[in-house]
């Protein structure tokens, strides 16, 4: 028998990389480093934890969860009790998974190809970056030398950018400033007529001394995010809302996951909130440190902002009294760590070289923090 012969064996082609989107590989993710020190004030997050009766019911709540079944897909529940705490009807509230689930949930629905975001830099970088990952054109205005936003040059910028979305920071996070409810509602009417979306973003809203709140109406494109992290002492849960006309709230639920908020998440977020005044006296405590801290920081050869929020940014001077740059920056965040104490470093960010940010927490870490610093830098004042 004749065996045919055997023809060569065509070589495999390799098989293609797996590649992301260019834009989303060139991107940096957004970190936090976390390190193991005594004092960690680099966060924001809340000191204290929630009181021992909220821990209470919510494991007693536990008990009661049918666990084999879906969650309330629409946190009827929750919802209800959130705007009965800001006096709007549920259906100008909607949940998410933190607020940063929330900003994503508006760029589903208002971003994307096509559109443009608007920020005024130096500001919560999760607002550019998100923007950027549901691929909306992000264009960045710059706020004044002392990190509030110009009122005639922010009017001007909405005008002439007209962005499908603007995102307005207060308290601003990193810098804490906040900027006047007057701009605001002016930046609101504005947006009105340029097809916009205004987002007031108020992570740090009870700490603060104006709300954008009272300017939600049906009639007005504003939208307030708000969250349980910070001012709730529940960063752990990731609960985030927003506050918004009824019907965005209905575009949003299109482009939200279902049954995105856990059974656990929506019992706990429900019994932080018969625990108001536990939270309204936490605050207070914490706006007592924060302008402690700035007192003391008065007395530090440190360049120092006023804050409405959890935290206070810094820039430590150079050895010979000059503004402090990157390398200062560094240099003492570092000698911070090396006395066990971390705060966030932000110089290296635009428009921060140098600066520090530390967020407020209890009396002895505060401490602890000002001797640290005091020791690094010495004083003089600045």
């Amino acid at each position: 028998m004749t065996v045919p012969p055997v023809s060569p064996v065509s070589p495999v082609p390799p098989v293609p990389p797996v590649s992301p989107r260019l834009d989303v590989s060139l991107m940096d993710g957004y970190h936090s480093p976390q390190l193991d020190v005594e004092v960690r004030l680099n966060t924001n997050e809340s000191p204290e934890p929630p009181p021992p009766a909220f821990t209470e019911a919510l494991a007693d709540a536990l008990g009661g969860i049918a666990w084999n079944r879906y969650p309330d897909r629409a946190a009827e529940r929750l919802r209800a009790a959130i705007a009965d705490l800001h006096g709007v009807d549920p259906a100008n509230v909607l949940c998410a998974n933190g607020s940063n689930e929330i900003l994503q949930t508006l760029l589903l629905a208002y971003g994307g190809p096509g559109r443009r975001a608007l920020v005024w830099e130096p500001t919560y970088a999760l607002h550019s970056h998100i923007a950027r990952v549901v691929g909306t054109e992000v264009v960045t205005a710059e706020r004044g030398s002392d990190f509030v936003i110009d009122a005639d040059a922010a009017l001007d910028t909405l005008t002439s950018v007209r962005p499908s979305v603007a995102f307005v920071c207060s308290p601003n996070n990193p810098t804490g400033t906040e900027e006047s409810a007057a701009l605001v509602a002016e930046m609101v009417a504005t947006a009105a007529t340029t097809g916009t979306l205004m987002v007031v973003d108020e992570a740090y809203g009870q700490f603060a001394t104006a709300t954008a709140l009272d300017l939600v109406d049906d009639d007005a494109p504003v939208v307030v995010s708000r969250t349980f992290s910070k001012t709730w002492s529940l960063a752990a849960l990731r609960l985030g809302y927003v506050v918004a006309p009824s019907w965005l709230i209905d575009e949003l639920d299109k482009v939200a996951l279902p049954y995105r908020l856990d059974a656990v998440k929506q019992a706990a977020g429900l019994i932080a909130l018969d625990h108001v005044g536990d939270m309204e006296a936490r605050v207070a405590r914490l706006v007592g440190e924060r302008e402690r801290i700035i007192a003391a920081l008065t007395t530090l050869a440190v360049q120092v902002w006023p804050s409405g929020a959890n935290f206070v940014l810094l820039r430590p001077h150079g050895p010979d009294g000059s503004p402090g740059d990157k390398a200062r920056g560094d240099q003492v965040w570092q000698a911070l760590v090396d006395r066990s104490v971390l705060v966030r470093n932000c110089s290296g960010w635009p428009r921060l070289e140098g600066c520090l940010r530390v967020t407020v927490g209890t009396r002895q870490e505060n401490d602890r923090f000002l001797e640290a610093l005091a020791d690094v830098v010495g004083g003089s004042g600045g």
